[in-house]
This record gives C-alpha cells, sequence and structure tokens, in this order.
C-alpha cells in the first residue's frame, strides 16, 4: 500500500515539475515576472528535480516510472524536432511572425536590447527543447502508453492554448493570429506543426511503453490497495 502511495505521489510530483518550463514563458510575456530571473529560481531546479527523481526511481526500483519520464522526455524532443520542421518552414515563407526560439533565449539572457547573438539562440534552443520533453513526459505520465491519435489531440490542444495564451497576445497578432495577415496563415502553421509534434509523440510513446499504464489507473490501484 505504502510503496503504490509513494510512486504516485512521485508521479504527480513529477507532473507538477514537468509544468514548471513550459508555462515560464508565457507569464514572462504576459508580463508578471522576468524570465530570466525564473529561469534560476524555478526552471533551473526543476530540471536538476526531475533528473533526481529518475534516479530515485532507479534506486526504489519503479521501473515502470523511470521508464515514462525517460519515454517522455525522448518522445518529447524527438517530436520538438517535427514540429520545428513546419515551424520553420512556416516561419520562412513569411506566415510567423517571429522566431520565438531566438525571442526565448535573448528573455532568457535578460538581453533584450542587445538582442540575439550565439549563446542566447543555444540557450533558446535549448529552453524549446526541454518545453517539448516536459509536454512529453507529462504525457507519458499522464496516457501510460495511449496512442498515436492521443498524441496528436494533445499536441493539438497544447497548440491551441499557445495561440489563446499572452505570447501570442504579446506579438499583436490576436487570439489564433487572426489579426496576422490574411488571418489563417499563422493558425495553420502552428496547427499543423502541433499535431505534428504530438503524432510523433503519441507514436514514440505508444512503441517505448507497452505495457504500461495511465496514472488513472494508478489512482484506481492506489486507492484499492488503500481501502483492502
Amino acid at each position: 500500500m505504502k510503496t503504490e502511495k509513494l510512486k504516485l505521489g512521485l508521479a504527480i510530483l513529477i507532473l507538477l515539475l514537468a509544468a514548471v518550463g513550459p508555462n515560464l514563458f508565457p507569464i514572462a510575456q504576459a508580463g508578471i515576472a522576468n524570465l530570466s530571473k525564473m529561469a534560476v529560481a524555478y526552471l533551473i531546479p526543476s530540471v536538476v528535480l526531475i533528473f533526481v527523481l529518475v534516479l530515485a526511481s532507479h534506486m526504489l526500483k519503479f521501473t515502470t516510472l523511470k521508464r515514462q519520464i525517460i519515454t517522455g522526455i525522448i518522445a518529447g524532443i524527438t517530436g520538438t524536432v517535427g514540429l520545428e520542421i513546419f515551424r520553420i518552414i512556416g516561419f520562412r515563407i513569411g506566415w510567423m511572425p517571429g522566431d520565438l526560439p531566438k525571442l526565448m533565449g535573448v528573455l532568457l539572457l535578460d538581453q533584450f536590447a542587445l538582442g540575439p547573438n550565439t549563446t542566447s539562440n543555444i540557450a533558446g534552443w535549448a529552453y524549446h527543447f526541454w518545453n517539448g520533453a516536459a509536454f512529453g513526459i507529462i504525457f507519458s505520465v499522464l496516457v501510460g502508453r495511449g496512442k498515436i491519435w492521443i498524441g496528436a489531440l494533445y499536441g493539438f490542444l497544447v497548440g491551441i492554448g499557445f495561440m489563446l495564451g499572452p505570447v501570442v497576445k504579446s506579438l499583436g497578432i490576436g487570439a489564433f493570429g487572426f489579426q496576422f495577415k490574411d488571418g489563417y496563415q499563422f493558425f495553420i502553421v502552428v496547427s499543423v506543426a502541433h499535431i505534428a509534434f504530438g503524432a510523433v509523440l503519441g507514436w514514440l510513446v505508444y512503441k517505448m511503453n507497452s505495457g504500461v499504464p495511465n496514472i488513472f489507473v494508478r489512482i484506481k490501484e492506489s486507492y484499492i490497495k488503500g481501502t483492502n
């Protein structure tokens, strides 16, 4: 009983830690806090703690949970490559108003007045790919094995959240980017890119998490064993 509760508690903690990174950029773009300061206070500690929990899961022989985290990281990073293929094409043909990884890097290093350079670009791209890994961890821990279409839907919903969030509003193009050019280009690029991200993520998680239960099964098992 205690073991099951500990597994569930670690899974929930990992979900909370993984959610830190992707939320910092929108918070910064909403003008609530400085991204550079939040990176030091929250982003770096959350990343370190996730890897500490991977090690703890290994030592406690929670092999399924460890596999879910590692699978999520690998699948999320790979899915981000798929997302970037479409995002870069969209940016090159003028269907995107800016290069967000470069903007992330400038804000991370707090050098908005100076503009991007090699160091800030590396920081921005590293943060961008970590966000992909974080979304991958969340998906892997929540759904277990899941299915490809669930991954694609997950990616699309992440894209919808992005298009309704403060990042897009800060670009001055309105919700869904409908105020940018003819009103549909930004929406198409972001939607297709995030569906690609989710499909790749879902496919890899499906392949790598065979036999892994979703978190709702874990909650049920923990409850049943706790009442026996």
